[in-house]
C-alpha cells in the first residue's frame, strides 16, 4: 500500500473512531479491502494522531474564525487533524506533499469547497510550521 491509499485508509479510520468509539486495531481492520495490510505509515498517522489530537485540535481552534472544532465535519476534521499531525511530526515527507495530499482527500471526499476550507486552515498552520522550523 503506498502513502496516499495510506492517508485514505487512515482518515476513513479516524472517521470511524470518531463517530463510534471503535478501538483502532478494528478501525483500521473495517477500512482496509481484502488484500490490504496495515503498514508502519498507516499506523503511525492513526497512533499519532490519537495521541497529539488534543494538541492538533488546538491548532485547528487557533486557526478558525466564526467556528468551533465541532461545527466541521467530521470528514473534514479527520483530514485536518491527520494532516497536521504529519506536517507537525512526519518529518521525512516535505511539508508541500502533505499539504497537498491532505487537501485532495477533502477535495475527494466533499468537493472543491471542501478543498478550500481544508487548504485555507492548513495554509495558516503552514505558516507556523516553517517559522517553528527555522527556529
Amino acid at each position: 500500500m503506498n502513502r496516499r491509499l495510506s492517508r485514505l485508509r487512515a482518515v476513513q479510520a479516524l472517521y470511524q473512531m470518531d463517530l463510534t468509539d471503535t478501538d483502532k486495531d478494528s478501525a483500521i481492520q473495517s477500512v482496509l479491502e481484502e488484500e490490504e495490510e496495515n503498514n508502519p505509515f498507516l499506523d503511525d498517522l492513526i497512533t499519532g494522531t490519537l495521541e497529539k489530537k488534543a494538541e492538533l485540535d488546538q491548532v485547528i481552534t487557533s486557526h478558525l474564525q466564526g467556528w468551533t472544532i465541532d461545527r466541521i465535519g467530521n470528514v473534514d476534521r479527520a483530514i485536518l487533524r491527520m494532516a497536521l499531525y504529519e506536517l507537525q511530526y512526519v518529518k521525512d515527507i516535505p511539508l508541500s506533499v502533505s499539504f497537498n495530499e491532505a487537501i485532495e482527500l477533502a477535495k475527494a471526499f466533499g468537493g472543491e469547497e471542501a478543498g478550500r476550507f481544508v487548504n485555507g486552515i492548513l495554509s495558516k498552520a503552514v505558516e507556523k510550521i516553517k517559522l517553528d522550523n527555522q527556529k
